[in-house]
């Protein structure tokens, strides 16, 4: 008999997570990993009828663990939009430093399945990159940044860019790239407030 859910299910998602993330979606077999969750197949497929379900499930529960995490991040924060940068890009230094670090799971895996627009895994990792920017938006309002949900996504569209260059160049300078940017930015925004250029009627 399969061992209680309670204990296998999270040790098969785990395992799950740490082979999609390292090595990618299609070249993992269910196979291996059973081997690595230390479960039968049969156990394995008793809690996921499929690899597709179970990438599925391991990207919600990385999702809730990821989105917790950045919240209690934004609960430390005080300060100015630049502290608010600096303390984003210096944790991205730390998080790519890690040995065999593969980038973001969710944007890599999203790539991967770029070609099934109606995956369930890519509905979440779409759903996941849409609350953490909704959280960046909240964070610059805090810090009084004009604009901040169009702040927001242009300092996402650099978090993720720098993510994906160090990832081809092993380069974490494009950190200090990327905040260098996300601050003229804000200090334009700042100095040059956008104003609303829709024209009004007498």
């Amino acid at each position: 008999m399969p061992r209680a859910s309670d204990e296998t299910r999270p040790e098969i998602l785990q395992a799950a997570y740490k082979l999609f993330r390292r090595r990618g979606f299609f070249r993992v077999g269910m196979d291996e990993i059973a081997d690595a969750a230390g479960v039968t197949k049969r156990t394995l497929y008793y809690h996921f009828d499929s690899k597709d379900a179970l990438l599925t499930a391991v990207l919600a529960s990385q999702h809730e663990r990821t989105f917790a995490d950045f919240q209690n991040f934004g609960i430390e924060f005080s300060g100015g939009a630049d502290v608010l940068i600096d303390k984003l890009f210096e944790g991205l230094v730390k998080w790519s430093s890690k040995p065999r670090w593969a980038g973001s799971g969710f944007t890599r895996l999203a790539i991967e399945l770029a070609d099934l627009s109606g995956h369930p895994a890519r509905v979440i990792a779409r759903q996941h990159k849409a609350l953490m920017e909704r959280h960046l938006e909240m964070l610059l309002a805090e810090a009084k940044v004009p604009s901040p949900k169009e702040r927001a996504r242009e300092l996402f569209l650099l978090i993720e860019g720098a993510m994906v260059m160090i990832l081809i160049h092993g380069d974490q300078s494009y950190c200090s790239a990327a905040a260098d940017a996300a601050k003229r930015l804000m200090a334009a925004e700042v100095e040059f407030p956008q104003h609303d250029t829709r024209p009004t009627h007498a």
